[in-house]
């Protein structure tokens, strides 16, 4: 099966070098959570098990002989990572179960054969597909797996790619909650930028600062930082990036922010000083009840750039956590959609109820 890819050379090249899936285990379960990838995966690998409980399974066997390796060298591999593999398909059979694989198992040839399995064993463990490719993503000693992991990453950049239309600079707008996140943001920011207008003694450049300064607060990173790190154009609107709980944590530090200040300049009866304004913001973030808030912002955020746009927020690589499968379901799913087709959905919404009044 011939796969052809959509993004430039360089761009694959620059992936592949600097992923490591033997070293990196969130590299290895973004991709394992990735239901769409695996699905591409395993038509492009197009490997024959056994076909059992409605997955291609594999015994330790067939997996050994498929890799070219030694049972052993695979069974020291199954003690190490024992608690990933069991979390990605691999399964110990007994009972029932195992009486169903082994009659499965005995009438099917496949192409990595190795042989019939007795009735009376007492046990049996197997690999579903995901666990077929944990193992490749970690042998060290398999060329075959060197190869697999290599063709593992081109086809992962390509199906996120096909999904977005290759634009992942923009990938935060395909969930469903971004629109209404979005046309709220833009309302706070209005009470935001107002107070910063009537209550604080400084120039145009208070806005800049102050934005800033949200954004370090809430993710460690300046708008310069954060835009180059995504590699944003001149054109390219910051917060149109922002994934929908980000833009919830703004709005809510903006409309807090506006609320403080307005109180300080009624009490001052005049507008704040610069000093004063950051004293008041230094005040503001030390608020005990943003503190879960932002901790998960800052997970959401780097952990879904990390997967979806190749980008590290290096400020922030230890909040950074493999997507669970729903992640992936929320940005390239059926439920997805350009931010286009919701703008022309809310215009139709709109049009409705303005024919109603």
């Amino acid at each position: 099966m011939v796969y052809y890819l959509i993004v430039d050379l360089k761009k694959c090249v620059e992936v592949v070098m600097t992923k490591d899936l033997t070293n990196s285990q969130i590299d290895r379960q973004n991709i394992l959570n990735n239901s769409y990838a695996i699905g591409e995966i395993e038509k492009a690998c197009n490997i024959e098990g056994i076909l059992f409980e409605d997955k291609i399974t594999f015994t330790k066997e067939q997996v050994a002989q498929f890799y070219e390796i030694d049972i052993r060298t695979l069974e020291r591999y199954l003690e190490v990572y024992s608690d990933e593999f069991k979390a990605n398909g691999y399964d110990i059979l007994k009972g029932k179960r195992l009486k169903a694989f082994i009659k499965i198992y005995n009438t099917k040839v496949t192409d990595i054969h190795v042989g019939d399995l007795a009735n009376s064993i007492p046990s049996l463990a197997i690999f579903d597909f995901r666990a077929f490719l944990n193992i490749g993503m970690l042998l060290v000693e398999s060329e075959k797996a060197k190869v697999i992991r290599k063709n593992i990453l081109d086809i992962v950049i390509d199906t996120i790619n096909i999904k977005t239309g290759g634009a992942t600079k923009y990938i935060n707008q395909r969930d469903e909650d971004f629109l209404n996140s979005w046309f709220d943001e833009e309302n706070y920011r209005r009470e935001f930028t107002d107070a910063l207008n009537n209550y604080i003694a400084m120039g145009n450049i208070k806005y800049a600062i102050y934005t800033d300064k949200i954004y370090e607060s809430i993710f460690r990173e300046k708008a310069t930082e954060y835009r180059s790190i995504l590699k944003l154009e001149k054109k390219d609107k910051t917060r149109d990036t922002f994934y929908s709980e980000v833009l919830d944590l703004i709005a809510s530090y903006e409309t807090g922010l506006a609320e403080v200040i307005a109180k300080k300049y009624f009490e001052l009866r005049r507008k704040l000083t610069s000093y004063e304004a950051d004293e008041v913001f230094n005040d503001f973030e030390k608020q005990s009840l943003y503190k879960p808030l932002i901790n998960k912002v800052r997970i959401k955020m780097a952990s879904r750039d990390f997967a979806f746009r190749d980008a590290l927020h290096e400020k922030l690589q230890n909040y950074i956590t493999p997507l669970e499968t729903n992640e992936y379901e929320r940005f390239l799913g059926e439920k997805s959609e350009d931010l286009k087709d919701r703008l022309e959905e809310a215009k139709d919404v709109l049009e409705r109820l303005k024919e109603r009044e």
